[in-house]
């Protein structure tokens, strides 16, 4: 083996070693209490109800809920000693999943409204009856001083003559995130809307669209999961003016487009905001992936194939970017109401960083490649939606493919490390999804093949040797364009610039990759499609 490709092997390695902090240029550290604040996400091993369509007991059902509090009780632990003011724990990291309507049942507590009455379950106990984990989440985040967003099992009993009707077991079931105060007081409830085929749940009769306000970095926004693919509630948060969202996830990836942390990236990018992750890990269903993404920094985690099926906590200073709240921080000349002293926090072996935004102005990058004779065009199946692909001939050229009216254009220079005859090829798709989802979608990608065959390309790869640089730019029927770049062996590339016009032109170039280049994908979604 060559000593290049050592040093390669030696790099990938350690990137999954530690959790890998994502800069661009121009980032820089800015040590400002008043405008940047401390995250924290935990990527949680839950410990699994072997049995979940078994119903138990309501001592069973918390015994083993307070086996993961424990372990969320450490992690609060850990954070704070590292100076988060917040930390994001995933979906269903207290009970698991699988449960029927009937078995979820002993894990089910009724969360009041914190719009309706304040109330904290730490300290006033007896108010509600049943509440052992509010309790439990309540003490935890008022121990230590942090804001904590968990997600649990709600229970809400109804008559039969509500509207919308009663299921007719006379109860709502609901998917919940809970946000707590830094004082243990709940702050916020969040029903879950869009349901990925959860049978214990009901969806919420009415959408919610919750945010909560903190001392530190104002506002944020609440979503769930599968919420993150949907305008309800996520795109009516944007429209508010949130840009500042916690998002406990338990997302099974899905190569080529839609691994946890590459769409978690591209919604960050997409939408201009930060994102808070915290996804499950679970290796027998494909769950791994989190991080702390804003505009233009990030730390996250995606683990491997051989690792030890772990959890991992991430703390990262970053900018806030509630702008009513920086505009109100400046009139009070950066007084805040944060008491305690909060320290340059790093993610687990990486430093972190914050930077300030790069403006963007409306013209696009170029590349000036030579011109590619007439490509082949050809259909293949990705993400169970039929794109039509050309292949990339050569090392460098320009390459337009169309599906319908919607076109994807690809200026490329590539260079192939070794002798590897890795295929890449362009594709385009404009359409409604219909596969564990139903949603319209108009999508430019650029990926590498799993093997030689044009039947090929559009499968789950997850290594690359060719570095590519690239200009790739799509016309949209959306202003909701998503950017991802991924590297081999699930690294994520910092895009040198994407750019939109005011037509709906959007496009991403980059060069320079530090390893092979898997997907580059512009993600459209079509709302008004759905």
């Amino acid at each position: 083996m060559s000593l290049r490709v050592l040093l390669a092997v030696a790099v990938v390695a350690v990137l999954f070693l530690f959790p890998v902090t994502l800069t661009r240029a121009g980032d820089r550290t800015d040590g400002s209490r008043g405008q940047s604040y401390v995250a924290a996400v935990y990527e949680h091993r839950v410990i699994l109800n072997p049995a979940p369509h078994v119903p138990l007991s309501r001592a069973a059902a918390l015994k083993h809920m307070m086996s993961n509090l424990d372990v969320y009780e450490e992690q609060a632990a850990r954070a704070a000693e590292q100076g988060a003011q917040i930390i994001v724990f995933p979906e269903d990291g207290l009970q698991g999943f699988n449960f029927s309507r009937l078995s979820i049942s002993a894990y089910l507590e009724t969360i009041p409204d914190p719009q309706s009455e304040d109330w904290n379950p730490c300290t006033q106990t007896d108010r509600h009856t049943h509440t052992e984990v509010l309790q439990r989440l309540s003490c935890m985040a008022q121990r230590h001083s942090l804001y904590l967003v968990a997600n649990m099992a709600d229970l809400h009993p109804c008559p039969q003559t509500s509207h919308p009707p009663c299921p007719p077991d006379g109860r709502w079931q609901f998917n919940t995130d809970v946000v707590f105060r830094s004082d243990g007081s709940l702050a916020a409830r969040y029903h879950k809307h869009n349901l990925y085929f959860e049978n214990a749940f009901d969806a919420p009769p009415r959408l919610e669209v919750v945010a909560f306000d903190t001392p530190f970095a104002g506002r944020f926004g609440v979503l769930t999961c599968f919420d993150i693919m949907f305008h309800d509630p996520t795109v009516r948060l944007l429209e508010q003016g949130i840009r500042q969202m916690v998002y406990p996830t338990a997302w099974m990836n899905q190569l080529p487009l839609l691994s946890a942390v590459q769409f978690q990236r591209a919604f960050s990018l997409g939408a201009n905001t930060t994102l808070l992750a915290a996804n499950i890990r679970a290796d027998s269903l494909g769950m791994t992936g989190s991080g702390i993404f804003t505009p233009g920094t990030a730390v996250y985690h995606h683990a491997r194939a051989g690792q030890p099926e772990e959890g991992r906590l991430l703390v990262l200073r970053i900018p806030v970017l509630d702008t009513d709240w920086l505009g109100t921080e400046k009139r009070a000349k950066g007084l805040g109401t944060e008491k305690r002293a909060k320290g340059q926090a790093r993610g687990e072996g990486e430093e972190s960083q914050h930077c300030q935004e790069e403006s963007l102005s409306a013209s696009p990058p170029t590349l000036s490649p030579t011109p590619s004779t007439s490509p082949f065009l050809f259909t293949s199946s990705m993400m169970y939606d039929p794109f039509s692909f050309v292949l990339l001939r050569g090392s460098e050229g320009q390459l337009t493919v169309c599906d319908g009216p919607f076109c994807c254009h690809l200026q490329y220079r590539r260079s192939p490390q070794g002798d590897n005859t890795e295929l890449y090829a362009l594709g385009a798709f404009s359409g409604t999804h219909t596969v564990n989802g139903r949603y319209g979608v108009q999508v430019c990608a650029l990926v590498r093949c799993l093997g030689s065959e044009v039947s090929s390309c559009g499968q789950e790869v997850e290594e690359a040797e060719s570095r590519v640089d690239f200009l790739l730019e799509g016309k949209f029927g959306t202003r909701h364009v998503y950017p991802s770049l991924l590297g081999s062996g699930m690294v994520l590339e910092q895009p040198d610039q994407v750019k939109t016009t005011a037509d709906g032109r959007v496009a991403m170039k980059h060069s320079g990759m530090t390893v092979g280049l898997v997907t580059a994908c512009l993600y459209g979604r079509v709302y008004d499609q759905d």
